[in-house]
């Protein structure tokens, strides 16, 4: 008889011996009943967690085992936290799909973080071992984080080491400079389609949500023009580099007219700089924040994307008023980033590591790019990708008009292959079905694997 169906044995015994027992009565102790019962140390420790875990007996260590209270608790009720709750500000659904992560039996065709090969894991290891014999990671660093890594994060916002804030990663940043800059029932404007993580950081924020649509140029300004003098909105959320996940850039012309356009409507724009170091045929454009001298723009940036999923860290940047009560607010949430990781990010970024790095990463994100769009006009040559992105990590695939993206996704799913569902990175209902295909995570043989079965699940039209 194996270990576990004897304990499953002696645990059924015990249990018929402990409902002749009294509340409080104390049972032999473990030597005595392996004795009893013929049975190892280990097994017999089985048998006992078992009862333990039905909640029949209680250990009391240094006195022994005994038999627990028979009271049996009401079944949990509650019907009623709902009322008490309200009405739910963060869509379940999309919340779910935000860094859901691909099982390793799936070839992760959406995914927003880089594989493990792609990774500096190595030096990351080093650094680290190096950052943890540091005394400044086992310190309290300022709220605001430590002062050299926030000199060297203003460098390419053009801005002072004092406006910058660091924060647990991009996500953390959202959710916060959303949170700080406006009221709840305030409404934000954002780019559509948009990145569903900021769709519900501004829920969380209870912010209501109006969308303006973008082109392969970025937000369409006209449009944003009416919608800012409609529902006198006083924050915009735009990705101007790289969009998330249409790939988009935001046009030199469009940049000067967005800030044109806050600075007449008085309004904050959320600059979510997410891949700025994720350009494949050349550098990021420079961030919207160094046009911006007034205090408009917000820029909320990344390590995780680039770096590492396992680098919980970004930044948030502001200028005058807004910048002062984001740095304020800050200890109403935590006391800061973990010393350790700003060490390591710290290292990293002022290391040779880091370009060697980057310079890899471009090459590698090319080669996994132009295979995802082969193998989407060889296999599924019906899904339109509108452009294919100079930078970022995905690509955005339109489908016939009819195709069930819902459908689609599940059955991706079952067959192996993680795709995005375009429903959720609109606010409201899409205009036409899409997905969202990634090329960070997969590798070049994945990638043509991972477009085959979607083509063998796909109807004729999305074949030929």
């Amino acid at each position: 008889m194996s270990h576990n169906n004897r304990a499953a044995q002696i645990a059924a015994e015990l249990q018929q011996r402990i409902s002749g027992m009294r509340t409080g009565e104390r049972l032999p102790g473990a030597r005595q009943l392996a004795t009893e019962f013929r049975a190892s140390a280990g097994t017999i420790s089985s048998a006992l967690a078992t009862l333990t875990a039905l909640g029949l007996i209680l250990t009391e260590p240094g006195r022994g085992t005994f038999v627990a209270s028979r009271a049996v608790l009401a079944e949990p009720d509650f019907t009623w936290q709902t009322p008490v709750l309200g009405r739910t500000r963060v869509d379940p659904e999309r919340a779910s799909r935000v860094g859901a992560y691909a099982g390793s039996d799936h070839i992760p065709l959406s995914w927003g973080y880089l594989s493990a090969e792609l990774l500096p894991t190595e030096e990351l290891r080093q650094i680290g071992a190096r950052a943890a014999r540091s005394s400044r990671a086992w310190v309290m660093t300022p709220p605001t984080g430590s002062a050299e890594l926030r000199r060297l994060l203003s460098a390419d916002y053009q801005a002072e080491p004092s406006d910058v804030l660091v924060v647990a990663g991009g996500q953390q940043g959202l959710v916060f400079a959303m949170r700080t800059l406006a009221e709840p029932g305030d409404t934000i404007i954002m780019e559509s389609p948009t990145y569903p993580g900021a769709i519900i950081a501004a829920q969380s924020a209870g912010l209501a949500i109006k969308a303006v649509p973008s082109d392969g140029d970025g937000i369409l300004v006209d449009r944003l023009r009416d919608e800012l003098e409609r529902t006198r909105a006083r924050s915009i959320y735009l990705q101007p580099n790289y969009a998330n996940p249409t790939g988009a850039v935001l046009s030199p012309e469009r940049r000067t007219q967005v800030l044109e356009l806050a600075a007449r409507a008085g309004a904050f724009i959320v600059e979510d700089d997410w891949a700025r170091h994720l350009g494949i045929e050349s550098s990021a454009p420079a961030p919207l924040f160094t046009q911006d001298p007034h205090g408009h723009v917000v820029s909320v940036l990344t390590l995780s994307k680039p770096a590492s999923p396992g680098i919980r860290l970004g930044a948030v940047i502001a200028r005058g008023p807004a910048g002062d009560r984001l740095r304020a607010s800050r200890t109403a949430d935590d006391l800061g980033v973990s010393p350790i990781v700003q060490e390591i990010a710290l290292e990293l970024l002022t290391s040779p590591v880091w370009p060697r790095h980057l310079k890899r990463l471009r090459s590698a994100l090319a080669h996994r790019r132009d295979a995802l769009a082969f193998a989407i006009a060889s296999s599924l040559p019906a899904a339109r990708v509108p452009h294919v992105p100079r930078g970022g990590l995905h690509l955005w695939a339109q489908l016939p008009h009819g195709t069930d993206t819902r459908e689609f996704s599940a059955a991706a799913h079952s067959a192996g292959v993680l795709v995005g569902d375009g429903r959720h990175f609109f606010v409201d209902e899409p205009p036409s079905p899409f997905l969202r295909l990634s090329f960070g995570a997969a590798t070049e043989p994945q990638i043509a694997e991972g477009v085959r079965r979607l083509a063998a699940l796909s109807p004729t039209t999305l074949r030929s």
